[in-house]
C-alpha cells in the first residue's frame, strides 16, 4: 500500500547547528554575504593567482580579490556562488582570506595545492564543478574547518592525511569517484560534525576509529559498496540528527543500539541484504520527521507507537515483509502533512483501505477483458505518436507519489514513492528533454516517465503465449558536457514478469552518452493474460546532480508484441470483412480521385504536412518552447514578419535559441513554410543557419534555430545608428567569402542541389563571431540534375533578382550568383542597393559600380567609413568578382566555387568591362524604381506584411500582392 495524505504545509524547524547551516545553504539556494573589499599581503595575492590557475578560473578580479565581482555570465542560475570573505580583524591594516566559495562554476581544473598557502583559510567550498584528480597532499597542513568538494570528478582513495586537519567540523566528499576503503585516520577528526561520503565507489568496512567522532550530527554514506554487517557504532553517535545509509552495501539486521539516537530527525536506511529482523525500537525518537526503512528485510508488525511520533512527516516502509494490521495514523494526519508508503509488503487485503493501489486490488479495479490483445505500444510520459505504421499510445497522466492509472481497456501503471530531499509535485514525475534530440524516432524520447521508487506498467488482456518486450531508454536529464550537470549517475533495476532483467542499469553508460537511445529486448511468457514491467530505484547513484531530488528510474517508451500470429477467424467472417474492405476501398479511391481533381478544394493543413515529413531534426514540446521564451515574453522578441514573430529563448541546458512562431494570419502558405523546414533540416554547413528542431502541437507551429547574436547583415550594416556595427575590412572579406562558400555548398556540394532564390542582406545572419549564415529557405527550389533550368513562377526581392529570372522566369543556379554579386557590392560600399540615391545619374548601386568600372575608379565604391584602413587589392578583387556575378548573361557568370577561389586569391579574376547600356535604357531602371516606390507608398494603408524592414519588396508575379520578406529568419 502507498498513501499520501496532506493537511496543510508546515515549516520545517531549524535544528542544525551554525556549522550545518553553512553547508546546507548551498543546497537550499542561500548565498553567503560578500566580504568587504580589502588589501591582502603579497604572498596571499600570489597564492590566489596560483589557485585561480589550478582551478582554471578565469574571472577572478585580483585588483580587489575580496569583493571578487565576476566578469562573466553565470553558467548556472540555480546553483552559483562566487564569494570571497576576508578577515581584517586579525592584525592591524592587514586582511586575510578566510572563506572561498566557488560553487556551480563548472571549473574544470584540479584541486589547487596552493590552498595550503592561505594559512588563515577556514572555509573552502568547491562543490558543483568539474574538477578532477586527487586531493592534494599539501592540504594536510591547513587549518580548515569546512571543506566541501562534493559533485565533481575527483577520484582515487580518500587520503589518510585528511586526518591531520583536526580543525575540520564539516567534510563533504559525496558524488565523486573516490574508491578504496575509508581511512582509519578520519577518526582523528574529533570535532567533525558533518560527514558526506555518499555516491562514491567506497568498499570494505567502516573503520572502528569512526566511533571517536562523538560530535557527529550528520552522516551520509549512501550508494557505496561497503561490505559486512551494518556497524554497531550508534552508541558513540548519540548526537546524530541526520543519518543516511541507502544502498550502502551493508547487510542487515539493523543493530538494536540504534534506539539510542534520541536526537534523530531524519533516518534513512535502505536495501540491506542478509538476515531479517523485527522492527527496530524507535519509540524514544520524538523529534523524528522523516523515517525510511525501505527494503531492509524487516518482518512482523508495524509497532503501535509509530503514530505517537507527532513530528513525523514522511514514512517509507516499502519493500519489506511486514504484515498484520496497520496502525491508525488519523490523528497524526490531522496535525501535519504526512506521506506514507507501505507498498510491497505482506499486508492482507482486509488491512488495506478500500482504495485501489498496487496489485492487491488490481483485478477489482479494472474492467474485465472483452477480447485478447497481441501487442501494446506506449509513449511513456508523452502524447500519442506514430512511428512508421506503429501507433504508440499517449501516457500523459502526471503520475505521483501514490498513483494507480489505467487506460481502458488494456494497460495501466502504478507509481509509488516521493523524491526525498525536496518537496516534490506532480510535475516531477514526467521528464522533458533539456536539449536537442537527433536520434531516430526522437518523438519517443522527448518525454519520459520518472519514478523515485517503484513504477510498474501492466499490459492486460494479452493472449497467453510468448512475447517480445522492447524497452526504450534515453538519458534526457543529465548532461555529458564539461559541467557538473554531467557528473550524475542514474542507476536502477528493471523487472519483467517479476524476473530481474537489468541490475544497476545506467542509461548513459549503456547508450555511450546522453540524448542517445538504447533499446533493451527481452522475451517472456504471459500465462494469466497480464504482463508486468517494473522499474525500481534501489538507492544507488547520485541524488544531488544537478540538484537535490534528481534520481530514480526513467523510461521513454514500451513496445510489446506477441511471438505468434493471432488465430484465424471463421471463413464467413473473412468474407464479410473482405467485402467491407473492398467497398471501403472503392469509396476511398473515389474520394481520393475527387480530391486529386480538386473537387474538395483547399490544401492540407500545415500540421498534417509536417507530421508526414521525415525531418532530420529534433522535436520540441510547446511546453518547452514556452519555458525557453518565458511564455513568449515581449522582451524576448527579436524580430517580426508576415509569418509571425521571432523570439530569443534559452533551453534548460543553457542553449540559446531563436524561435520562429508562425502566425495563424500568416501570408506564408503551407508549401513555403514546409519547404523551409524540409530544405534546411537536411542541410548542415558552417555558413547555413542551423535548424535545431520544430514544434507541432495543434495550431502551434514553431521552428527552433540557433541564435544569431548579431541579427542580419542588413540590420548590422545598414541599420540605425544604435544597431549599426562598424565592420572593418577583414570582417567584410570574411563575410563575403562565407556567403560564397554557403552558396557553393547549396549549388554543388549538398546532397540536395538547391537554388535559394532570395539571397539578400536581410537573409544573411551573423553569429557572435560575425560568421555569416544563409537563412530563410521558404522560396528555395530543388534542382533536378537532368534539367538545364527550372521554369517557375517568379518570387524573390526586387533589386536582387537576375534579369532572366525576373523577366522570363528562367531559373538556374546563376540567379543566386547574380544576387550574391549585389550583396558583395553592398558589403564593399556599405550601402543598400535599393536605397542608393547618389544623384540622378545612377538608379542603384550596381549602376554606379558599372559606371565606376568604365571610369577606372573602382576604389571610389569603397565605404568612406573605412578611411584608408582596407586592403586595396582585396577590395578591387571583390568588386570585380561582384561585377562578374551580375553579368546580364547567366552563361557568363561564374559558378560559386569559382567565386570562392577568386575571392581567396587562388585564381585570377577575368575582368569583363561592360557598358551600363547593356542592361537596357535608363527608363527601364527608373520604371522599376517607380514601381517599388509605389509599393512603399501603399504600405501605410495596406498590410505591413507586404514589406520587409529594409523596404525592399519581395514579389510573386502570379499574384497581385507582394508577400513579406523576412528580416529575421
Amino acid at each position: 500500500m502507498a498513501a499520501r495524505v496532506s493537511s496543510g504545509n508546515v515549516k520545517t524547524k531549524t535544528i542544525f547547528s551554525v556549522v550545518l547551516l553553512l553547508l546546507l545553504c548551498m543546497e537550499m539556494g542561500l548565498i553567503p554575504s560578500r566580504g568587504q573589499a580589502a588589501t591582502l599581503p603579497n604572498h596571499e595575492v600570489q597564492a590566489i593567482k596560483e589557485i585561480a590557475a589550478q582551478l582554471n578560473k578565469k574571472d577572478w578580479n585580483f585588483s580587489d580579490p575580496c569583493s571578487n565581482k565576476t566578469t562573466i555570465d553565470r553558467p548556472h542560475a540555480d546553483q552559483y556562488y562566487n564569494t570571497i570573505i576576508c578577515n581584517c580583524s586579525i592584525s592591524a591594516n592587514v586582511c586575510h582570506v578566510q572563506t572561498i566559495n566557488f560553487v556551480g562554476q563548472d571549473l574544470d581544473g584540479v584541486l589547487p595545492p596552493s590552498v595550503a598557502k592561505l594559512v588563515y583559510l577556514k572555509e573552502l567550498y568547491l562543490g558543483q564543478n568539474y574538477l578532477s584528480g586527487a586531493i592534494p597532499r599539501e592540504w594536510a597542513s591547513t587549518k580548515l574547518e569546512i571543506l566541501v568538494v562534493s559533485v565533481n570528478n575527483l577520484s582515487g582513495p580518500i587520503p589518510s592525511f585528511l586526518g591531520s586537519i583536526t580543525t575540520l567540523k564539516a567534510l563533504g566528499l559525496e558524488s565523486n569517484l573516490f574508491s578504496g576503503t575509508v581511512p582509519p585516520e578520519l577518526g582523528k577528526l574529533v570535532d567533525l560534525e558533518i560527514l558526506f561520503l555518499s555516491a562514491n565507489i567506497l568498499t570494505g568496512a567502516l573503520p572502528v576509529s569512526l566511533t571517536n567522532l562523538t560530535k557527529l550530527r550528520v552522516l551520509r554514506i549512501s550508494s557505496n559498496n561497503f561490505t559486512g554487517r551494518l556497524p554497531d557504532f550508534f552508541r558513540s553517535w548519540k548526537q546524530l540528527q541526520n543519518l543516511e545509509m541507502q544502498a550502502s552495501g551493508f547487510e542487515g539486521p539493523i543493530p538494536s543500539s540504534i534506539s539510542v539516537l534520541n536526537n534523530i530527525t531524519e533516518l534513512r536506511i535502505s536495501d540491506l541484504n542478509g538476515e531479517s529482523s523485527e522492527f527496530p525500537d524507535l519509540r524514544n525518537m520524538k523529534s523524528m520527521q522523516k523515517l525510511m526503512l525501505r527494503s531492509c528485510n524487516i518482518r512482523g508488525r508495524i509497532p503501535e507507537y509509530l503514530p505517537t511520533l507527532t513530528n513525523l512527516k514522511t514514512l517509507d516502509l516499502s519493500f519489506n515483509r511486514l504484515e498484520g494490521a496497520i496502525p491508525n495514523f488519523a490523528d497524526l494526519m490531522e496535525l501535519s502533512t504526512l506521506v506514507i508508503d507501505l507498498s510491497y509488503n505482506n499486508f492482507s487485503e482486509v488491512s488495506v483501505p478500500p482504495v485501489c493501489r498496487e496489485t492487491l486490488l488490481l483485478s477489482q479495479c479494472l474492467n474485465p477483458c472483452s477480447k485478447d490483445q497481441y501487442s501494446l505500444h506506449i509513449n511513456c510520459g508523452g502524447k500519442e505518436v506514430t512511428i512508421g505504421n506503429v501507433k504508440y499510445e499517449g501516457d500523459e497522466d502526471p503520475g505521483g507519489a501514490a498513483k494507480l492509472f489505467h487506460s481502458p481497456p488494456n494497460w495501466g501503471f502504478s507509481s509509488t514513492g516521493d523524491f526525498w530531499g525536496v518537496w516534490s509535485s506532480t510535475n516531477d514525475y514526467i521528464a522533458n528533454n533539456v536539449s536537442i534530440l537527433r536520434m531516430n524516432d526522437s518523438q519517443l524520447y522527448t518525454t519520459a516517465r520518472l519514478s523515485p521508487l517503484s513504477l510498474t506498467y501492466y499490459a492486460r488482456c494479452l493472449a497467453n503465449g510468448a512475447y517480445t518486450v522492447r524497452l526504450h531508454f534515453a538519458e534526457i536529464v543529465l548532461r555529458d558536457n564539461r559541467s557538473y550537470y554531467s557528473v550524475g549517475r542514474r542507476i536502477f533495476n528493471v523487472y519483467v514478469q517479476g524476473k530481474l532483467e537489468l541490475k544497476d542499469f545506467n542509461i548513459e553508460k549503456e547508450a555511450n552518452g546522453v540524448d542517445k537511445e538504447v533499446i533493451k529486448k527481452f522475451t517472456t511468457i504471459v500465462s494469466n493474460n497480464t504482463l508486468e514491467i517494473r522499474f525500481q530505484w534501489a538507492g544507488k547513484g547520485t541524488t544531488n546532480v544537478p540538484k537535490r531530488g534528481i534520481y530514480g528510474s526513467l523510461i521513454s517508451a514500451i513496445s510489446v508484441k506477441s511471438d505468434f500470429k493471432p488465430p484465424d477467424e471463421s471463413r464467413t467472417k473473412k468474407f464479410i470483412i473482405a467485402g467491407v474492405v473492398s467497398a471501403l476501398f472503392l469509396i476511398l479511391m473515389t474520394l481520393g480521385i475527387l480530391w486529386w481533381k480538386g473537387y474538395f478544394g483547399g490544401e492540407p493543413s500545415r500540421e498534417k504536412i509536417l507530421e508526414g515529413l521525415d525531418l532530420q531534426t529534433g522535436f520540441f514540446t510547446f511546453r518547452q518552447i514556452k519555458a525557453a521564451t518565458n511564455n513568449f515574453d515581449a522582451a524576448n522578441k527579436i524580430g517580426e514578419g508576415g509569418f509571425g514573430s521571432v523570439y530569443k529563448g534559452v533551453l534548460l541546458d543553457g542553449t540559446i535559441i531563436a524561435v520562429k512562431q508562425l502566425s495563424s494570419k500568416s501570408k506564408q502558405g503551407n508549401r513555403e513554410f514546409v519547404n523551409e523546414i524540409g530544405m534546411i533540416s537536411a542541410l548542415q554547413h558552417p555558413n547555413l543557419v542551423k535548424l535545431h528542431g520544430c514544434c507541432i502541437e495543434g495550431k502551434q507551429l514553431l521552428l527552433v534555430y540557433e541564435y544569431m547574436e548579431n541579427n542580419s547583415l542588413a540590420h548590422s550594416l545598414f541599420g540605425s545608428h544604435g544597431d549599426k556595427l562598424k565592420f572593418d575590412w577583414p570582417t567584410r572579406q570574411k563575410i563575403c567569402v562565407g556567403i560564397a562558400k554557403g552558396l557553393a555548398f547549396l549549388h554543388e556540394e549538398s546532397p540536395l542541389k538547391i537554388v535559394h532564390r532570395d539571397i539578400k542582406a536581410n537573409n544573411i545572419l551573423l553569429d557572435r563571431d560575425l560568421t555569416p549564415k544563409i537563412s530563410d529557405f521558404g522560396l528555395a527550389k530543388l534542382d533536378e540534375e537532368e534539367n538545364t533550368h527550372i521554369t517557375t513562377r517568379v518570387a524573390g526581392t526586387i533589386g536582387y533578382m537576375a534579369p532572366e529570372y525576373a523577366l522570363w522566369g528562367y531559373l538556374t543556379f546563376k540567379a543566386d550568383v547574380y544576387s550574391f554579386g549585389i550583396v558583395a557590392l553592398e558589403l564593399v560600399a556599405g550601402i543598400n542597393n535599393m536605397k542608393f540615391r547618389s544623384n540622378e545619374d545612377y538608379v542603384c548601386l550596381l549602376d554606379w559600380a558599372l559606371v565606376s568600372q568604365q571610369n577606372g575608379n573602382l576604389l571610389g565604391l569603397v565605404d568612406p567609413g573605412l578611411g584608408s584602413a582596407f586592403n586595396k587589392e582585396e577590395a578591387v578583387r571583390m568588386i570585380k568578382v561582384a561585377l562578374l556575378c551580375t553579368n546580364p548573361s547567366p552563361a557568363l557568370r561564374p559558378t560559386m566555387s569559382a567565386v570562392v577561389c577568386m575571392l581567396e586569391g587562388q585564381t585570377l579574376v577575368h575582368e569583363l568591362i561592360m557598358d551600363p547600356s547593356v542592361y537596357g535604357d535608363q527608363s527601364r531602371f527608373k520604371a522599376l524604381t517607380e514601381y517599388v516606390d509605389q509599393l512603399r507608398n501603399q504600405s501605410s494603408s495596406e498590410s505591413q506584411s507586404f514589406f520587409c524592414s529594409s523596404d525592399t519588396a519581395r514579389f510573386d508575379n502570379s499574384s497581385s500582392t507582394v508577400p513579406f520578406a523576412s528580416s529575421q529568419s
